[in-house]
C-alpha cells in the first residue's frame, strides 16, 4: 500500500449522490404531510444496510467476493444515507419545539456515544476472535433491531399537529419532487444559507488530509499496534462527547463567528501534533510514541468533527418549513464531498513532496502546509453572521 493511499475513501465515495437524490425524494413523498413516510424511508434504509451486512456475514473472503463485497458497501452505505436524510429531517422539524440547539447537541453526544461503543465492541471482537464477519453479524443483528424498532413505533411530527401538510396531495411524486427541487434551489440561493454553507465546506476541502500517509508512518515505519491507532479514535469520540457536552452548557452562548474562528485555529495547532510525532519531539519529552499517537493523534479530526455542530444548530434555524430533509442531506453531501476533495489534495501533495512508504523525509513539510492551509478559512469567515447564537431564535 502506497502511503499516500486512503483505504477508506472509495467506501464514501457514493455517498453525497444518494444523500442529495434521496433528500429530495423525502421531502417530495412528505410534501403531503404524511409522518408515516418518515418512517417508511427509515425502515427502507434499515433494510438496505440489513442485506448488505448480513450478506457480508456470510460471504467468502476471497478475491472473487470482491465485487460483492463491493455492491454490499455501495448498499449498505445508500442505506444509512437514507436513514441520516430522515433523521436529520426528523430533528430539524422537533428542534423547532425546543430550545434553539439542544436537540442537536443531544444528537450529536447520542452519535458520539454511539461511534464510542462501537469502536470499542468491534475492537474487542476483532482483538478476541480475529474474524470480521463476527463483527459483520453483530452489525447485522442491531440493524436487524432498528429495523423492528421503525416498524413497531408511530411517529407523530409537530407539523401534523392541525396543520394543512398533514393532508395528502394529489399531485404526482414528479410534480412534488420537481416543487422540491426547486425550493431547496431556493432556500440556498439565501445568502443567510448559502454563505455558512459555503464557508464550512471550503473549509474542509482545502486542507490536504494525510490520514493515509500517517497510518502507513504509524505502522510501516514506527511499528506501531493498529489496536492503538484504533483506541485513539475512541479517545477522538471521547473529545467530540465532552465538547458537545460543554457546548451545551456553555459553547453556544459564544457568537458563531467568534467561536468557529477558535475552532480553526486549535485545528491548525492540532494538526501540529502529527509534526511531533514524525520529528519524535515526544520522545525528547518522555512521551512514547504509543501514548502520544493515544491521545492526540485524533485530536484534530475531534475539532474538525465537533465544527460541524454549531453550523447544523444554525441551518435548523434558517430550515424552511418542508425542506428539512432536503437541506440537511445537501449540507451533509457538501461535506462529505469536502473530505473527498480533501483526501485528493493530501494524495497530492504527498506525490509532490516525494512521501513514499520508504522516505518520509518530506512529510513535516507536508504537515507544516497542512496546518498553513486550515488558517486559510479564516480569510473569508466574513461570510458566517457575526452576532447570531445559539439561543437567538430565527424567526422563517
Amino acid at each position: 500500500m502506497h502511503a499516500s493511499s486512503r483505504p477508506s475513501s472509495w467506501s464514501s465515495s457514493a455517498r453525497p449522490a444518494a444523500q442529495r437524490s434521496r433528500s429530495v425524494f423525502v421531502d417530495a413523498d412528505t410534501s403531503g404531510g404524511a409522518e408515516d413516510v418518515h418512517a417508511l424511508h427509515e425502515e427502507a434504509g434499515a433494510t438496505g444496510g440489513l442485506i448488505a451486512w448480513g450478506t457480508l456475514a456470510i460471504t467468502p473472503v476471497t478475491g472473487d467476493a470482491f465485487p460483492t463485497q463491493m455492491a454490499c458497501i455501495l448498499i449498505g452505505n445508500l442505506g444509512a444515507s437514507v436513514t441520516e436524510v430522515v433523521s436529520d429531517a426528523v430533528v430539524t422539524e422537533f428542534s423547532r419545539t425546543q430550545k434553539a440547539g439542544v436537540l442537536q447537541s443531544y444528537t450529536f453526544i447520542a452519535l458520539a456515544a454511539g461511534s464510542l461503543l462501537g469502536n470499542l465492541s468491534g475492537g474487542y471482537i476483532l482483538l478476541k476472535t480475529q474474524e470480521p464477519k463476527i463483527m459483520f453479524t453483530a452489525f447485522s443483528v442491531l440493524l436487524g433491531f432498528q429495523l423492528a424498532l421503525s416498524l413497531s413505533t408511530k411517529e407523530t411530527l409537530p407539523s401534523s399537529r392541525g396543520n394543512s401538510r398533514n393532508r395528502l396531495v394529489k399531485s404526482s411524486l414528479a410534480t412534488n419532487f420537481h416543487k422540491q427541487f426547486s425550493n431547496l434551489m431556493t432556500a440556498i440561493s439565501k445568502e443567510r444559507i448559502l454563505y455558512p454553507l459555503t464557508w464550512i465546506m471550503t473549509s474542509f476541502a482545502v486542507v490536504p488530509i494525510f490520514s493515509g500517509t500517517m497510518f502507513c508512518f504509524q505502522t510501516q515505519y514506527l511499528n506501531l499496534d493498529p489496536s492503538v491507532i484504533g483506541l485513539s479514535k475512541v479517545v477522538g469520540q471521547v473529545m467530540v462527547l465532552s465538547l458537545t457536552i460543554l457546548y451545551n452548557r456553555y459553547l453556544k452562548r459564544i457568537p458563531l463567528r467568534c467561536l468557529t474562528s477558535g475552532l480553526q485555529i486549535l485545528y491548525a495547532l492540532a494538526v501540529l501534533s502529527d509534526l511531533v510525532l514524525v520529528k519524535q519531539i515526544n520522545l525528547v519529552l518522555g512521551i512514547p510514541n504509543e501514548i502520544h499517537v493515544l491521545c492526540f493523534s485524533a485530536l484534530a479530526e475531534a475539532l474538525a468533527q465537533f465544527k460541524v455542530l454549531p453550523f447544523s444548530v444554525l441551518l435548523s434555524s434558517l430550515c424552511p418549513p418542508g425542506c428539512e430533509g432536503s437541506l440537511f442531506a445537501f449540507f451533509t453531501s457538501g461535506l462529505v464531498f469536502s473530505g473527498i476533495l480533501s483526501g485528493v489534495f493530501g494524495v497530492g501533495l504527498s506525490t509532490l513532496i516525494g512521501v513514499s512508504s520508504v522516505d518520509y523525509s518530506s512529510l513535516p513539510l507536508g504537515i507544516l502546509l497542512q496546518s498553513l492551509a486550515a488558517l486559510l478559512p479564516l480569510g473569508w469567515i466574513s461570510f458566517l453572521p457575526e452576532k447570531w447564537t445559539a439561543d437567538e431564535k430565527v424567526v422563517i
